[in-house]
């Protein structure tokens, strides 16, 4: 029986490296039944509104969804569409595994840790506005139930992965209403995962450590500002943001996506490198206890990647989007 997907291919180069991961994920084996539905501003070209009901609809309906990277104006314009989807869905945990791949080079070779990002709240929340004509506010909002469930989400995952350690990373030496919630939360759940190590980190502090040292680190939870910015630093550390996957869910829902911008500056020229997708798509097939496709997926990406023949430009390559992901559906046979 097909697997019944909401598919967003995105603004930029979504669409292209959506079509490539799609004939990689179908090369897998596993049958899927695709509900394609735009966002955005390829919605808003073709006369629609930026986020219709109709995607909050299908992923209530299918349960999982695929998307590809999505635009936010800076500064100005709408409010993003990811956050807003995050929230309206309740999608609380953001996972963003940080892993080293072959082939790609970088300043560290056993990067392999995980950073759970709550989704919903902190400084994304959304409440802010003008004072006055010269002063701003933003508010920051901590919720007992909000830290309690990501705490929870993290020791859960590393319980099920086998991973021995997990850090809560904050900033209650200054924030310390709001953050020491969050602590006396994630302290609370701790106790009922005795097995499981646990300790605490300011923000900062782990900002220089994840470059120093990152090999210490297991399981990462956090508030959304700080999981924004280090897992974006996480990414850094394994090649950048084009081999990121990402994935956010709550206890029914699962949108799974790449943590990349929409990079339009190369859209439609065939050179967007979809490995985040692919990633995230097997971060999907996992979710749906696709593993062996999953695993096969993952076999074929690295063997491509590994041999460095037929990758992109960002990667060092010459090969075009479409001709990566025929190397990888090679490698996965």
């Amino acid at each position: 029986m097909a697997h019944r997907v909401t598919l967003i291919p995105g603004d930029g180069i979504g669409p292209e490296i959506t079509d490539a991961a799609l004939r990689v994920i179908e090369a897998t084996g596993v049958a899927f039944e695709w509900r394609r539905l735009d966002v955005g501003e390829v919605s808003l070209a073709k006369g629609g509104e930026l986020l219709p009901q109709e995607v909050f609809d299908s992923i209530r309906e299918t349960k999982v969804a695929l998307k590809g990277p999505v635009a936010t104006p800076v500064g100005k314009g709408h409010r993003s569409v990811n956050v807003t989807i995050r929230k309206t869905l309740d999608l609380y945990a953001c996972l963003r595994p940080i892993k080293s791949l072959p082939g790609v080079k970088t300043r560290f070779e056993n990067v392999n840790f995980v950073i759970v990002r709550e989704n919903t709240e902190g400084l994304y929340s959304g409440i802010e506005h003008m004072v006055t004509d010269t002063v701003a506010e933003s508010l920051k909002i901590i919720t007992e139930k909000g830290s309690t469930r990501i705490a929870r989400f993290a020791f859960e995952y590393a319980k099920k992965n086998g991973i021995k350690r997990v850090t809560a990373v904050h900033k209650a030496n200054i924030m310390k209403v709001s953050d020491g919630l969050f602590l006396r939360c994630a302290q609370a759940v701790r106790a009922d995962y005795p097995e499981i190590d646990y300790d605490e980190m300011i923000v900062d502090n782990c900002a220089m450590q994840l470059v120093r040292w990152p090999e210490q680190f297991g399981v990462l939870v956090m508030n959304n500002l700080y999981g924004d910015i280090l897992s974006d630093l996480g990414a850094g550390l394994i090649g950048g943001l084009g081999v990121s996957p990402g994935a956010n869910l709550n206890a029914e829902l699962a949108l799974f996506e790449p943590i990349h911008g929409t990079a339009p500056d190369i859209a439609g020229k065939g050179w967007a490198n979809p490995t985040a997708l692919l990633m995230s798509a097997a971060l999907m097939l996992e979710h749906l206890d696709e593993r062996a496709a999953a695993a096969k997926l993952r076999r074929g990406l690295e063997a491509t990647l590994g041999a460095g023949e037929h990758v992109t430009r960002d990667l060092g390559g010459k090969a075009s989007t479409t001709e990566f992901a025929d190397a990888v559906i090679a490698a996965m046979r």
